[in-house]
Order: structure tokens, then sequence, then C-alpha cells
């Protein structure tokens, strides 16, 4: 069995349907998948049967390159700016059952949970848009979901890169991790620093999943984009397709040298 976790990042998570793409060239199709925020949501539609190349027609259709297309100022809440009702309305139309066991391939999600202060993983149950939606709850900017008692916010605050549902089911794991923390040199701004902050933090969590990761792809699109920049979703997918043929290439190169090398011995 063939595990795929795919990591969180707002736009930047978009880079997941450009790996997608590369996988099926290789001929690799993920059985299971586990997500955390954005990663959840392009996990859930391509466990529903969507394509890379539908998911992509999704974006264009429902015009979500516009990054206000995802915001819905709600400023009398009390647990975030945003409602999720954009989210809402497109799992709803995209994927309509709202299940687990209606997917075509084994999902799961990561959460935080507020209550107990700990990421759990979801991968059952009628709430499956519920929890897709709470693992993208970005803290503040995002209202944060309450479901059935307990608060849950972006799975992505402690597990951005939740392999480990992935380890005890699959023989072989593929972690897309499009948040790798590369290293900063010139700083411009506040928000430079600020940036660099979250991003180091979700690296920290997900670095420590590396190791459980037979193919670990680095999507190098946070070195040009931001978790926000919607709008250049195109070259952000194309970036996601071309680290992966990348890895996979020098994978293959490096596999024929050893082979070439025990051959000579």
């Amino acid at each position: 069995m063939i595990g795929l976790c795919l990591s969180g990042g707002g736009a930047l998570g978009l880079a997941h349907i450009g790996a997608l793409k590369a996988l099926e060239e290789k001929n690799i199709y993920p059985d299971y998948i586990s997500g955390s925020s954005m990663g959840a949501i392009i996990g859930a539609l391509y466990a529903s049967g969507h394509s890379p190349s539908q998911m992509e027609s999704i974006i264009e259709k429902e015009e979500l390159f516009k990054p206000l297309k995802l915001i819905n100022l709600h400023l009398f809440s009390k647990s975030g700016l945003s409602s999720h009702n954009a989210l809402r309305n497109i799992l709803r139309r995209y994927i309509p059952q709202n299940d687990f066991s209606a997917l075509k391939k084994r999902l799961a999600v990561c959460v935080v949970n507020l209550n107990s202060g700990r990421w759990e993983v979801k991968e059952e149950g009628n709430s499956l848009h519920e929890y897709i939606i709470a693992s993208a709850a970005i803290p503040m900017l995002y209202e944060a979901q309450t479901i059935d008692g307990n608060v849950y916010v972006d799975g992505g605050v402690l597990n951005n890169l939740p392999v480990n549902p992935l380890k005890h089911s699959c023989d072989r794991i593929i972690g897309i991790d499009v948040m790798p923390y590369f290293e900063h040199h010139n700083f411009k701004s506040k928000w430079d620093i600020a940036s660099s902050f979250i991003y180091l933090q979700s690296h920290s969590n997900a670095k420590r999943q590396y190791k459980y990761c037979h193919d670990l792809v680095l999507v190098n699109s946070i070195e040009k984009f931001h978790a926000f920049n919607f709008d250049s979703y195109k070259e952000i997918i194309q970036m996601g397709y071309n680290c992966t043929i990348n890895h996979f290439i020098e994978t293959e190169r490096e596999k024929s040298v050893s082979e070439k090398e025990l051959i000579h011995a």
C-alpha cells in the first residue's frame, strides 16, 4: 500500500496538485492519503476521485485564485475574522457525500483539539466536511470549528506533515512538504520576519516526520511565493510538479548508479 502525506501551506499547498500530476506520470497512485490544512483539502478532493487537472479546473471555475473568494469577514465572531462559508460551499459541490466512507481512497485529516491541546487524526464518520474545514482553520484568521463539543483549529499548528496514520499500514510513504524552511539572509521588512517565524514553526514540527518518509519531496515555491499567493496558482502548481518529477529522476539515477557499482564490485 502506498501512502501519501500532504503538508499544509495555504496557497503554497496548491503545489500538491502538481505533485499528484507528477506521481501519476510515474504510475504512482496512492491508496491512503493524510493531510493538514490545504493538504487535507487537496487530499480530500483527490480521495473523492478528482484528478489533478480537474482540481485546477475547479480553481479556475470557482475563481479561487482571488484571495478574497476564500474569506468571508465575520467581524463579530469570537473565534476568527472569517467564516468558512466559501470552503464549505466548495466541499458541498465537489464532495457531496459528507462521509469518509464515501471516498474512493482512504483519507486521514489532521486537526488540533484546543480542549486537549493535542493534534488528532480523523478518518471515519459523517463529519468529513467539518473536519476538513477544521484542519484549514488558521487560528485568528478563520473561525475555530466546534465538533461534538470540542474546539478544533488548523492541524498544521502542531503537525504539518501528519505521517503517523500511514506508518503502520503503508509499505511506502511519500511526503510532500510545501513549507520547508530554507536559510534566509535578507529580511526586508517586519513581515519577512513574521512570516519566517510562522514557516519555521510549521517546519519544525513537520521535520520530525521526515524520517518516516521513503520519498520526501521539498517544494521550493516558498522561496518565491507566500501562503496567500492564490493568484500565482499556476506557477505554484508547476513548481510542485517540477520538484516531484526531479525527485524521482534523481532517485532513479542514484538507484541506477548503485546497481552498476554492485555489478562491478
